[in-house]
Formats: structure tokens, sequence, C-alpha cells
């Protein structure tokens, strides 16, 4: 058995394809699917999408938006995604880079901290990604 895995953002369709498990950051935790698994709808935060096809573990970095887990199949609606091979590991060391001289000069009470946070987030989860492939 299998379910369709289909990634979609604002920009495209990243992926469209029959797996075997599908692991998403969802906003309480990371959440596991299997064919077979009961209907639900859930929010999705910054973190890495494993998706099992084969038997071989395949990674993408997204960031937000919304899952929608059916028995066949499981629709992700991401704000971004990018799959292991088409993150620029330099523009993502870049950015941390960035968030991390940006956060020395924030409070956690300051209303920029949570971006930054976020930014910093999103640039870490790309390099660990990267660094599957």
């Amino acid at each position: 058995m299998s379910l369709l895995l289909e990634v979609v953002t604002p920009e495209r369709l990243v992926l469209s394809q029959e797996v075997e498990e599908v692991v998403a950051p969802g906003e309480f935790g990371q959440f596991g699917v299997l064919p077979g698994h009961r209907p639900f709808f859930t929010t999705l935060t910054i973190g890495e999408l494993m998706y099992r096809v084969d038997g071989r573990e395949n990674y993408m970095a997204i960031s937000g938006g919304f899952a929608e887990v059916l028995p066949d199949r499981v629709t992700v609606l991401a704000d971004t995604a990018e799959l292991a091979a088409e993150i620029d590991v330099e523009r993502a060391r870049r950015a941390k880079e960035r968030a991390e001289e940006r956060l020395k000069d924030l409070v956690p009470l300051d209303p920029e901290y949570p971006v930054v946070l976020a930014a910093l987030k999103r640039a870490l989860t790309r390099l660990k990604v990267a660094e599957t492939v």
C-alpha cells in the first residue's frame, strides 16, 4: 500500500509522488502518516518533512502551512518547500549568519525577535536537510 504525497507552495507543485510513509512538522510536534491513516487536518511549522519511497528516506525543508491527511493521500500546502537537492547551501549559511547577528541585538520581548528567530530556524532546517543529499 502507498500514499499519494502532494506538496504545493504558492509558486509551484514541489512533489507529487506515491510514498510509503510521511513524517511532517506539525505545530504541536512531528506526526507520522502511513497508508490507511484516519483523516485529519493540521497546521505545519518550520521543519523537515520526511517521505519514504522504496524504503529510502527523502527530505525536504518546509515552513508553515497546512496538511490534509486522508487514508490514501497527504496534501501539504506549505508557505515554502524545498527538496534537499534544491537547497542552495551557501545561501542558507548566509541567512543563518545574518539571523544570528540580528539576534545578538534583540531581546525576547522585542517585536522583531520572533521573526528573526523563525528566519534562523528556516536556515538551520535548510542546512540540515541539504546534508541528507
